[in-house]
């Protein structure tokens, strides 16, 4: 009888993609995947500790599990990921129920590790190098965790950026790209699986190809993932704008498959809390970024992430970045309030603001940036939008979907009627007929017969 093993993946989707070569490897070697703990012999959790509210859920998923060792039939319970990376000593020495740790780079060792603890070995632990050369030969491998029709496509590895409040150079290395060659192989893969839509992550991936070129080759990457038969929409996340290049911004225009949609983490907009996070950017470089890619392509949706509350932010300061988000006027925006992270150079600095001061300039600015989701969403009606449709609701021929402005489980959605039967991975026409704050409304629009 097979071994099962039960797998429960935290935080980003770049930790999603190693999750999902972990169940691939673990399918090749005879283990059966099941999704209730309760039945599994073998309790996997991938996990995330980048900040303070990852690393409690975190902790708090390792607890839950170790409870079905009493009341299941577990019998390895393995802790993979950047919590067992950053604190391997600490999880055997509090957490005695954990069979094995493996580090960031050792995922691929999954079975090998599950093996071993079947041959009765204890407080396993499999870190490796965490600079070392992403594998290539694993990735068509992979179980998607993803529905079918859109998967995440990690193209690199670390970071080399070092700000002052991030640990993740210190869990997941330098920044280490895959060969263009290998990300076109397992693209393919993804498209013959009956994925439609790609989505582009690493922790930057705007210097993609740097390390192996010597310059960012995202822009040709882009240019042959756009030739793959079956993708029908690209779309980017994570880049830094100061290294988002000329060529990037040019495929991005030139290439109908590529969406007119990015993401960029700029953290805020202040040059003097910019320096302070020891990010490389400058309002002004900001701007300028913008400013070309809004020339370029005039009705790109632009998400960004800012960070609130970071050690010494004063009243002006922050209210510098309002006004550049009153100004900029982003489709897409995430807040976070500053998190003191064990080992950074931010979690020794002076004068730390107080947490309901940062609560406060979350609340604010979140409000500001509703009002002008608000208006951005009221723009689209009476549009009509390619949407790529998610499901089903409940109500009778109501379903919901996304358009190119829109990521999967970060953006809104846009609800429509439709009188014929639709499957999720479906491209639609829709009238936009209303809009919220952030969603939109609509029903299918009906092509006229020949």
């Amino acid at each position: 009888m097979l071994s099962t093993v039960a797998f429960t993946s935290l935080g980003c989707d770049k930790n999603r993609v190693d999750s999902e070569v972990m169940l691939g490897i673990l399918c090749k070697n005879n283990f059966r995947i099941v999704t209730e703990e309760a039945e599994a012999d073998f309790i996997v959790i991938n996990t995330c500790c980048f900040i303070k509210d990852a690393l409690e859920e975190s902790i708090e998923t390792i607890l839950e599990m170790a409870e079905y060792k009493k009341t299941g039939r577990c019998k390895g319970l393995i802790v993979t990921g950047c919590l067992g990376q950053r604190y391997q000593k600490e999880i055997f020495e509090e957490m005695p129920e954990v069979d094995a740790v493996i580090g960031t780079t050792a995922y691929e060792s999954i079975a090998e590790v599950i093996k071993q603890i079947l041959q009765g070995q204890k407080t396993i632990k499999c870190l490796t190098d965490i600079n070392q050369a992403m594998t290539e030969q694993n990735a068509t491998l992979r179980m998607l965790s993803t529905a079918g029709y859109y998967a995440y496509l990690k193209i690199s590895e670390g970071c080399d950026n070092h700000c002052t409040y991030c640990v993740i150079p210190k869990m997941r290395g330098t920044h280490r790209s895959r060969s263009i060659e290998s990300l076109f192989t397992e693209a393919e893969y993804l498209a013959k699986q009956g994925v439609k839509e790609l989505l582009i992550v690493a922790q930057d991936t705007s210097i993609y190809g740097k390390d192996l070129y010597g310059e960012s080759k995202l822009h040709i990457l882009l240019e042959k993932l756009c030739r793959i038969e079956g993708i029908e929409w690209i779309r980017l996340l994570y880049c830094y704008p100061e290294t988002l290049t000329e060529e990037t911004i040019a495929i991005m225009a030139k290439e109908s498959k590529i969406c007119h949609y990015i993401d960029l983490p700029i953290q805020h907009a202040n040059d003097a809390v910019l320096k302070r996070m020891g990010r490389k950017s400058t309002q002004s470089i900001l701007r300028e970024k913008i400013t070309k890619l809004r020339k370029a392509m005039p009705d790109i949706a632009i998400r960004t992430t800012f960070i609130v509350g970071f050690p010494q932010e004063t009243e002006q300061e922050f209210q510098d970045l309002m006004n550049f988000t009153q100004e900029m006027k982003f489709d897409k925006l995430g807040v976070f309030t500053y998190s003191q992270e064990e080992g950074t150079p931010a979690a020794c600095m002076e004068q730390q603001v107080e947490e309901e001061v940062k609560e406060d300039r979350k609340n604010r600015i979140m409000e500001l940036q509703k009002s002008i989701s608000a208006q951005n969403c009221q723009k689209e009606v009476n549009t009509i939008k390619e949407v790529i449709v998610e499901g089903k609701l409940p109500q009778e021929d109501i379903y919901c979907g996304r358009t190119k402005k829109d990521a999967p489980d970060i953006d809104g959605l846009i609800f429509f009627s439709s009188e014929e039967e639709l499957l999720s991975g479906d491209f639609v026409k829709v009238h936009i007929k209303e809009a919220s704050d952030y969603d939109l409304i609509g029903e299918v629009k009906n092509e006229p017969s020949e």
